[in-house]
């Protein structure tokens, strides 16, 4: 098993280095370019979710990742607001912020791209969204 974690600032300017991190922690198991893409985009919504709707102003983002044989997880975590309800925020177009123009599409992309996703949330504890991947 291989695993590795990153903490950084909630802003928007680090969503982008989410995705290249996790991508280049894959990378020795030479994915394909379709799973490499699939877990970038889901990557980059559940970091951009952390950073828009997790915190009204400065926070952390934590990501975890492990790969064991060819099984990848990736966690991405806030220590922010939480989520009142995931039920509702896990509908598509849902969107808590609907001031932004946010789509609302966030959980509905990580639920197409992954395998695999577990929400947990506590009110002013944070919200943890773990994805799972199968290799190719």
């Amino acid at each position: 098993m291989n695993k590795m974690e990153i903490r950084f600032d909630a802003v928007s300017q680090n969503e982008a280095f989410a995705r290249l991190a996790v991508s280049g922690f894959l990378l020795y198991k030479n994915p394909g370019i379709n799973d490499m893409e699939d877990i970038k985009m889901a990557v980059s919504e559940a970091v951009t979710n952390s950073i828009i709707h997790g915190y009204d102003g400065e926070g952390t983002v934590r990501i975890y990742c492990e790969i064991d044989k060819n099984s990848f997880m990736v966690t991405v975590e806030d220590f922010g607001k939480g989520i009142e309800n995931i039920e509702l925020a896990r509908k598509p177009l849902y969107t808590s912020r609907p001031e932004e123009e946010r789509s609302g599409m966030g959980f509905t992309i990580m639920e197409a791209f992954m395998d695999k996703l577990l929400v947990t949330s506590e009110k002013d504890k944070g919200t943890k969204i773990t994805m799972y991947k199968e290799l190719k």
